[in-house]
């Protein structure tokens, strides 16, 4: 029994514009007489191409669904044919002598190739499609938010080669990274997608950027959080202090009696997009340790400074 459209394609027939789309860029990948090994290619690239034509059409595809609905009453129609389908839904007998054709017209209007015409079966065998769109994700260093970067980078992609079977592709690009990337955003590059069909043009690539993470500064959007340290006498005494930042040296202005964990917001020193981020630091009270003898007596006057505080007073 001649398989239909939806059988030559491998898909059901519900399946989305999207499925149907890549099942037949990996048949085509397979069949395609020049690279395929396989004996029947040439036949088997026309079938494929014929039912992509009328299930590529929402059009088509409905008249095409009606007609695999409504078999009765056709059996004879296209005797030889290899859609699978007899037409009945498009032929109608004339109230005269006989029957008018005129529905025949229409039906190869239609579905062309289908039901024979070899120039119309060769015009859609050249037929060329774009390659699909590839994504991929890398991480880089942050200085490369704030200043920018031309980088050369190496990416494994998944993809089918021209035979139809999947397979990792190493692609090796020079990428320029604009300053002022958020997390997420993407890179376009045009052209180094998936190849296209029958000379049909190439999809692009789409590069999402991501920052490396530090047990000091993470990345959400624009914003940068970073981890600062200060000693007790800076925090309780509001000191300046010189911070070392992604955004550059800068000197900060501890609050009075600073928390640890506290953060100060430094306005718009995060990713400079065109909306800028914040920068904000977090605070890390450290405790010196006290090894020599003069350090322990230093502690112990600050004991007796601070006699009345009761650190686990409930």
């Amino acid at each position: 029994m001649a398989k239909n459209y939806y059988e030559e394609l491998g898909v059901s027939r519900d399946a989305s514009a999207d499925e149907i789309k890549k099942a037949y860029r990996k048949l085509a990948r397979k069949y395609h007489p020049d690279i395929s090994k396989e004996a029947d290619a040439e036949a088997k690239m026309q079938a494929i191409n014929v039912a992509y034509d009328t299930l590529s059409d929402s059009s088509k595809k409905a008249e095409y669904d009606q007609m695999l609905d409504h078999p009765q009453g056709f059996s004879n129609f296209g005797q030889g044919n290899q859609s699978g389908f007899d037409g009945s839904q498009f032929y109608r007998q004339s109230s005269g002598e006989g029957a008018d054709f005129s529905g025949f017209e229409d039906l190869f209007g239609r579905f062309g190739s289908g039901f024979g015409g070899g120039q119309q079966r060769s015009q859609r065998q050249q037929r060329s499609y774009r390659g699909e769109d590839q994504h991929a994700s890398i991480q880089v260093d942050l200085d490369i938010a704030y200043h920018g970067s031309t980088q050369q980078i190496t990416l494994q992609i998944p993809t089918y080669n021209v035979y139809g079977e999947p397979e990792v592709q190493r692609k090796t690009l020079e990428v320029k990274i604009p300053k002022g990337m958020k997390v997420g955003q993407q890179i376009r590059l045009n052209g180094q997608g998936q190849s296209g069909i029958n000379g049909g043009a190439n999809g692009d690539l789409y590069i999402e950027i991501q920052y490396k993470d530090t047990d000091r500064i993470r990345v959400e959007g624009a914003d940068v959080y970073q981890t600062i340290d200060v000693s007790p006498w800076e925090a309780a005494l509001g000191q300046s202090i010189e911070v070392n930042t992604p955004a550059g040296q800068l000197k900060v202005n501890l609050p009075k009696n600073a928390k640890n964990g506290q953060q100060l917001r430094l306005k718009e020193k995060g990713i400079p997009n065109k909306t800028a981020g914040h920068l904000y630091l977090i605070i890390n009270i450290v405790l010196p340790p006290a090894h020599s003898e003069q350090e322990q007596q230093a502690y112990q006057q600050f004991a007796e400074a601070f006699a009345t505080f009761k650190p686990r007073a409930s």
